[in-house]
């Protein structure tokens, strides 16, 4: 069974960085790709960054492009989500979650990550 746990969020002005954090476990596979998700009140889930477990390519949202750098480390099976030049419209409920798939990782919708953690909440003060 994978979990995934997350932490980082916090409330920042507008401008400041923050890193997430995920840490995985139940798995080895690098049949999964992970992904960062958002959602704030009223809106839906966006899709914000992904990367394949063990892989280098990544893929962005173009709202966060340039902002927010997806990484991963290996040894410890955690997942980071470095948000540089923070703006208000940041502001949301981060998920961390995981597909079993082989496709590219950009293609994967958020209907197909199987696994999620419980949220950090990002607040980003203007």
């Amino acid at each position: 069974q994978v979990q995934l746990v997350e932490s980082g969020g916090g409330s920042v002005q507008a401008g400041g960085s923050l890193r997430l954090s995920c840490v995985a476990s139940g798995y080895t596979s690098s049949s999964y790709c992970m992904g960062w998700f958002r959602q704030a009140p009223g809106k839906e889930r966006e899709g914000v960054a992904a990367m394949r477990r063990g892989g280098s390519s990544t893929y962005y949202a173009d709202s966060v492009k340039g902002r927010f750098t997806i990484s991963q480390d290996n040894a410890k099976n955690t997942l980071y989500l470095q948000m540089n030049s923070l703006k208000p419209e940041d502001t949301a409920m981060y998920y961390c979650a995981a597909a079993l798939s082989g496709r590219p990782c950009i293609w994967v919708p958020a209907s197909e990550y199987r696994y999620w953690g419980q949220g950090t909440q990002v607040t980003v003060n203007s």
